[in-house]
């Protein structure tokens, strides 16, 4: 593949791929689970750091395997055929195309706010408790604009990054900065005075002391979101082998776009805490606490506002997502492991097959109102890859120490070891606290086993 991506486009990549719809939605669910500014600022510092931390991780594995495929490529090299395929599976049937159907129905709903007519507008189609929307229909429309527009060449698909990453990040910067100063009355040590102990309250009827397991299960749930919001980054790594220099330009734009996307995530975050009360946060309409918060700087104007940022935000982060998935899922059919219909390029040199099946089974998921469903366990059957991969920097410096890396992880053995202790903390209290966003990434990830030997049913097993 051409060189065609630059330092530049490779940290639009990841900070485009990981602002979303999250960083808008998800802190109200987590002042519900620990109802406290102190807790809910601790959950997105951990895991601000756990990213990070993986992200330069990441970055030893992509000097030592500087191709296409990335974080897939890592794990076959690293552990073997059926690891790297179950990981492309998982990648192909919810994590990436999931993501993308979550994200572009967050768009439509978004773009339903300023257009209520999409709400009000009764269902296309509906069979008892399914149905198909209009708001369905515009996420459908933008997964195949994307997707179309990605098959035009890189250079399409980077130019639209580029646009939509710079206008996201530029309008969470005026919100930040803007709302530091249109504040009025500040709620922040308000929502900082009940300290470490925790509340929780789903039912907006009072606020309920918790501690034990309550509290682990509180905390568990609440990185749920956070890290459903701080996912995606390691997109850049599936396109590798179409970015100068790869063997440093990678590292650069994990390392650079991690930083400073956490770095934005806490400081909105503290606009929140100043600008909200805790019920205010907790119970904001259908969760858009930043709507609300936007609410309360601007008036009226400030909500559309905002809904237009989530609408630029979402469309980007579609666009970062569809742009490198498809990447992987080509790599895996050169390897047997996928479709052999993905792997041709087209004439502007990228995989248009792929990228259609990819938009395809993503508009699917759209359609059939499960997303949200496959996403309650995305973030755990992520993290589980996530451990996985950070675990294969300390596997191949025992059993590969002569492999030439450019890179090596910053603060080695540390650095990892912080990632393992986060994920298996976060892993552990989900499996016993919170198993319903668990054993569902398990099947998904178990069912990939028999289709892996379907597949080399004919070829000996390189594992």
């Amino acid at each position: 593949m051409k060189k065609q991506l630059t330092l530049w486009d490779a940290t639009m990549i990841v900070m485009g791929s990981m602002i979303g719809s999250g960083i808008f939605i998800v802190s109200s669910d987590m002042m519900r689970q620990l109802g406290s500014g102190y807790w809910m600022l601790s959950v997105w510092i951990i895991t601000a750091i756990a990213t990070v931390a993986a992200a330069i991780c990441y970055g030893e594995l992509s000097s030592m395997y500087p191709k296409a495929g990335g974080q897939y490529a890592y794990m076959t090299e690293i552990f073997g055929k059926m690891t790297g395929f179950l990981y492309g599976w998982s990648l192909f049937t919810v994590i990436q195309t999931g993501t993308i159907a979550a994200v572009a129905v967050a768009f439509g709903k978004f773009t339903a706010y300023i257009f209520p007519s999409l709400n009000d507008a009764p269902p296309i189609y509906q069979n008892g408790t399914f149905m198909i929307t209009w708001i369905q229909v515009l996420a459908v429309g933008i997964v195949l604009l994307l997707t179309f527009i990605n098959t035009k060449g890189i250079r399409s698909g980077k130019v639209v990054q580029s646009f939509f990453t710079v206008a996201k990040i530029l309008a969470l910067i005026v919100l930040i900065i803007g709302g530091v100063f249109l504040i009025k009355n500040n709620f922040f040590w308000d929502n900082m005075s009940m300290g470490w102990q925790a509340f929780q309250n789903f039912g907006g009827e009072g606020w309920q002391g918790i501690s034990g397991a309550a509290l682990m299960g509180g905390i568990a749930a609440a990185m749920v979101g956070s890290i459903f919001s701080s996912v995606a980054w390691e997109n850049v790594t599936f396109v590798s082998g179409e970015i100068v220099n790869a063997r440093k330009n990678v590292v650069r734009s994990l390392v650079i776009g991690t930083s400073l996307v956490m770095l934005l995530y806490l400081m909105c975050n503290y606009i929140y805490l100043a600008a909200l009360s805790r019920d205010e946060i907790a119970f904001a309409a259908n969760d858009r606490v930043a709507v609300a918060a936007a609410e309360k700087l601007l008036g009226q104007a400030g909500t559309v506002l905002m809904a237009l940022l989530v609408m630029i935000s979402t469309f980007g982060c579609v666009n970062g997502i569809v742009l490198s998935g498809a990447r992987v899922f080509q790599t895996m059919a050169k390897d047997g492991l996928f479709l052999k219909q993905a792997i041709p390029n087209n004439k502007y040199d990228v995989p248009e097959r792929s990228l259609w099946l990819q938009g395809i089974w993503a508009s699917m998921l759209c359609l059939s109102g499960q997303y949200g469903n496959l996403l309650d366990m995305v973030s755990f059957v992520i993290v589980i890859f996530y451990m996985v991969t950070v675990f294969g920097v300390i596997y191949q410096r025992i059993k590969r120490p002569d492999i030439e890396r450019s890179y090596k992880t910053f603060l080695y053995p540390v650095t990892p070891l912080i990632y393992l202790v986060i994920g298996t903390l976060f892993c552990g209290l989900l499996i016993i606290y919170k198993p319903q966003y668990t054993w569902p990434g398990f099947i998904l990830i178990l069912t990939g086993v028999p289709v892996y030997y379907w597949m080399n049913r004919k070829k000996p097993d390189t594992v």
